[in-house]
C-alpha cells in the first residue's frame, strides 16, 4: 500500500474535488493528509515540505503571472460597461439576413472579445443574456444556439491574451528548463509568454474557421435550424459598425502588437490593455467623451513617437530638438492623464469600476490560491515517488514518443470532464511535460495542442465551466439537455483542430520562430 500512496493521492484529489468542496482547499488538504501518511509510513521525507516556502516566494515574485489580474480587469471593464453587448447587437444585425448569420456573428464577436478580454465566464454570460434570446426569437434550434454561444465564449482560452496561455507558458518554460537540466545542459533557454501568444494566433484562427465552416454548412443542409432574421429589421450603418468594432480592434493591436513587436513585456502590455479598457468604458458611459477620445489619441501618438524618437531628459548632451520633443512628450502625457481621470470619474459614478474590481479580485484569488495549493500537492506527489512513476510510465508506453503524447492527450481530455483547466495545468502538466520534451516533442507546439485540449474542458459535460455559465444566464426554455447536446459537434471540431495542429506543426511554430 505504501508503494502506491502517490496513486491513491491522485484518486483522492479527484474524489474530493468532485464532492464540491472548494478547489484550492481540496488540493491543499489532500496534500497535507498524504504528507502525514507518507511520513508515518516512512514513504516520504517530511522535510521536503520545507521547499514550499520557496515555491510561495517564487509565485509572488513571478513577473509573468502579474499579467493575469490586469488582463482580467481589462475584460471585466469591457463586460461591465456593456461594450460587449453593443458589439453583439451590431454584428447580429449585420449578419442576421444570412442562414446561420446570427451564429456567424456570435462566433466572430466571440473571437473579438477573446482577443480583447480573454475571460470565458464574462463572454459566455454576456452572449447568453444578449445573443441567445435573439437567436431563439429568430427561430434557431435551442441546441444549436446553445452550442454556438458556449463554444464562441471559450475562444478566450486559446486566442491571446488568455489566462490559460499565461499559466501554460510558465508551466512549459519550467518543464523545458527541467528537461534541459536532465540532458546535462546548464546554459538553459527559457520560453516566454510572447512566444506562446504568437504560437496560439494561427491555431486560434484555425478553430474560428472550423466553427464558421460548420455553421455555414449546417445552415445550408438544415436551414430550419438556423433561419435568417426578419428582413424588415434595419441593418447597421457603416459608421455604426465601425464605432462598435474599431475600439476592440485598437485594443487588440495595442496589447498584442506591443508584445509581439517586442515593445513591451506581457505584464506591461496588460497594463496598457487595462488603461485602454478604462478609456473605452469611460467614453462609452457618457460625459467628457471628447476629452477621453483626445486623450486616447495622445497616448497612442506618445507610444508610437517615443518608440521611434526616444528622448532621455536626464542626459546633459541633448540637442535643442531633443528638448522640443521631450516637451511634446510631456504635454501628450498630461493630456493622457487628464483623459484617464475623466474616464475614471465616469466609471466610478456608474459603479462600473466597483463591479469590475470585485470580479477581478474574485477570479485572481481563485487562480492564485489554486496555483499555491498545487505547489504543495506537487511537492508531496514528488516526495511519494509519483514523478519517477510518471516518467517511467511515459517512457515505456508502446508507440514511443507519439504513443506517450497520445495517451497524455487522452488523459488530459478525460480529466477535462471533471477538473478545471487551472487544476490540470498546475497539477498534471508539470508531472508529464518534462518527460514529453525529453522524448523529443517541441515545447511550444506541445503547449499549443495541450492548450486546445484544455480549452475543450470548458465544453465537456458534466462539469464544463461554459455549460454552467450558460445554464445560469440562459432563458427558461433552454434546458441542460439542450446545452449538453448542443456542444457535442463543437467538441468534435476541437478534436479536429488538435489533429490539424498535430499533422501541421508549423501552424503553431512558424510565427514564434519568425518573431523571436
Amino acid at each position: 500500500m505504501t508503494g502506491h500512496l502517490d496513486l491513491l493521492m491522485f484518486l483522492a484529489l479527484v474524489v474530493v474535488i468532485m464532492s464540491g468542496f472548494p478547489v484550492a482547499f481540496s488540493i491543499a488538504g489532500v496534500a497535507v493528509l498524504f504528507a502525514c501518511l507518507g511520513w508515518l509510513t516512512g514513504a516520504m521525507d517530511i522535510s521536503l515540505l520545507g521547499a514550499f516556502g520557496q515555491r510561495v516566494f517564487g509565485l509572488i515574485s513571478n513577473q509573468v503571472l502579474i499579467a493575469i489580474p490586469l488582463f482580467v480587469l481589462m475584460g471585466a471593464l469591457l463586460e461591465k460597461s456593456r461594450i460587449a453587448e453593443e458589439l453583439l447587437d451590431t454584428m447580429g444585425r449585420a449578419f442576421g439576413q444570412l442562414r446561420g448569420g446570427l451564429g456567424i456573428s456570435v462566433i466572430l464577436v466571440g473571437a473579438l472579445l477573446a482577443a480583447s478580454t480573454g475571460i470565458v465566464g464574462a463572454t459566455v454570460v454576456a452572449m447568453g443574456m444578449i445573443a441567445l434570446p435573439t437567436m431563439l426569437r429568430a427561430g434557431y434550434d435551442p441546441r444549436v444556439s446553445s452550442g454556438i454561444v458556449c463554444t464562441a465564449g471559450t475562444l478566450g482560452q486559446i486566442i491571446p491574451p488568455s489566462t490559460l496561455l499565461i499559466i501554460l507558458a510558465d508551466v512549459m518554460s519550467n518543464a523545458y528548463q527541467q528537461a534541459q537540466y536532465e540532458q546535462g545542459k546548464f546554459a538553459v533557454e527559457a520560453l516566454s509568454v510572447g512566444q506562446f501568444f504568437a504560437a496560439a494566433l494561427i491555431p486560434g484562427m484555425v478553430l474560428v474557421s472550423l466553427y464558421l465552416i460548420y455553421v455555414l454548412i449546417r445552415g445550408i443542409l438544415r436551414p430550419q435550424d438556423m433561419p435568417p432574421t426578419d428582413a424588415s429589421l434595419p441593418g447597421p450603418e457603416r459608421a455604426e459598425v465601425l464605432a462598435a468594432i474599431l475600439p476592440p480592434i485598437l485594443l487588440i493591436f495595442a496589447v498584442l502588437g506591443s508584445i509581439l513587436g517586442g515593445l513591451a513585456t506581457p505584464t506591461e502590455a496588460a497594463a496598457v490593455g487595462a488603461v485602454g479598457a478604462l478609456l473605452m468604458s469611460g467614453a462609452r458611459l457618457g460625459r467628457h467623451r471628447r476629452i477621453i477620445m483626445v486623450a486616447a489619441g495622445a497616448l497612442i501618438l506618445l507610444a508610437i513617437v517615443a518608440g521611434v524618437f526616444p528622448v532621455r531628459l536626464q542626459r546633459t548632451d541633448l540637442s535643442p530638438g531633443s528638448y522640443v520633443m521631450g516637451s511634446v512628450y510631456i504635454v501628450l502625457a498630461i493630456v493622457g492623464v487628464l483623459g484617464i481621470l475623466a474616464a475614471l470619474r465616469n466609471v466610478l459614478s456608474q459603479r462600473v469600476i466597483h463591479d469590475a474590481a470585485t470580479s477581478t479580485m474574485t477570479m485572481t484569488a481563485m487562480i492564485f490560491a489554486t496555483i499555491l495549493a498545487a505547489g504543495m500537492f506537487s511537492l508531496v506527489f514528488i516526495g511519494l515517488g509519483g514523478e519517477e512513476r510518471v516518467a517511467h510510465w511515459l517512457e515505456n508506453l508502446p508507440g514511443g514518443p507519439t504513443g506517450a503524447l497520445l495517451v497524455t492527450m487522452l488523459i488530459v481530455f478525460l480529466m477535462g470532464f471533471f477538473l478545471d483547466f487551472v487544476e490540470i495545468s498546475v497539477i498534471v502538466l508539470p508531472l508529464v511535460t518534462p518527460s514529453l520534451i525529453l522524448l523529443g516533442h517541441d515545447p511550444i507546439w506541445l503547449g499549443i495542442i495541450l492548450a486546445i485540449n484544455l480549452q475543450t474542458s470548458f465544453l465537456t459535460p458534466p462539469f464544463g465551466f461554459s455549460l454552467f455559465y450558460l445554464r445560469g444566464a440562459a432563458p427558461d426554455e433552454i434546458t441542460t439537455g439542450h446545452i449538453y447536446r448542443g456542444v457535442l459537434p463543437f467538441i468534435v471540431l476541437q478534436v479536429v483542430g488538435v489533429a490539424v495542429i498535430w499533422f501541421w506543426p508549423s501552424l503553431a511554430t512558424w510565427l514564434p520562430n519568425a518573431m523571436f
